[in-house]
């Protein structure tokens, strides 16, 4: 499975981490067709999708291993049971206005026109995502940040980091020019991951070290 490093495996689930630049699943056209999936379904046959990551995010995913693990997996996602913190640097300095963990409770809608673009919309799906600081780079004006999705919209970090005027470095499809040219990836990585073994009930923690 060439540049897909696995973190964990059993006879019920994979936990990968997925670099940057790499497709979760394929998308249209034949030059879509190279992604994480179908490299692990080359060696496990049985591994079934439970979620994704952006392609130019890099991080851990977890894949099913059988109908039954997936059924199970895809149960605790809707239930919010599976819990994803990811590592973020943005652009400027980013003050968050509490002690601890801050809260972007903004709705997000696609940008139908403009397509995969989403937008932050009354008409929306209500979006939730945690934040706190790590670390200010006064020297870059950077802030590098804590991020867990309390949904789970698509590009809903990328689309809450722009709605604070902090877009994350690198992000081709929400910066700026300036944040754009800071990071040649978008700075997004998928650092932690807790969940419910399907078969045990094992709490399972996996953890993933940035590598920006």
């Amino acid at each position: 499975m060439s540049e897909v490093s696995v973190v964990y495996a059993d006879d019920t689930l994979l936990v990968l981490d997925k670099p940057a630049g790499l497709l979760s699943v394929p998308g249209k056209g034949d030059d879509k067709q190279d992604c994480l999936s179908r490299r692990v379904q080359q060696r496990h046959a049985e591994a079934r999708v439970v979620h994704r990551l952006d392609m130019a995010t890099s991080g851990l995913l977890v894949m099913a291993l059988g109908a039954g693990a997936q059924r199970t997996l895809n149960a605790a996602f809707a239930k919010r049971a599976v819990h994803k913190r990811y590592v973020a640097v943005v652009d400027g300095l980013l003050t968050s206005p509490d002690a601890d963990w801050a809260v972007i409770d903004l709705p997000i809608l696609l940008d139908w026109p403009n397509r995969p673009r989403r937008i932050i919309d009354v008409q929306g799906k209500p979006s939730c995502t945690r934040w706190r600081v790590l670390q200010h780079n006064p020297t870059a004006q950077t802030t590098r940040l804590e991020l867990e999705p309390v949904t789970g919209r698509s590009h809903q970090l990328r689309v809450h980091l722009q709605a604070l005027q902090h877009p994350i470095l690198g992000d081709a499809l929400y910066g700026t020019p300036a944040s754009q040219t800071k990071a040649d990836r978008l700075l997004l990585h998928a650092s932690r991951l807790e969940l419910t073994h399907p078969v045990s009930g094992q709490a399972l923690v996996f953890t993933s070290e940035p590598p920006f």
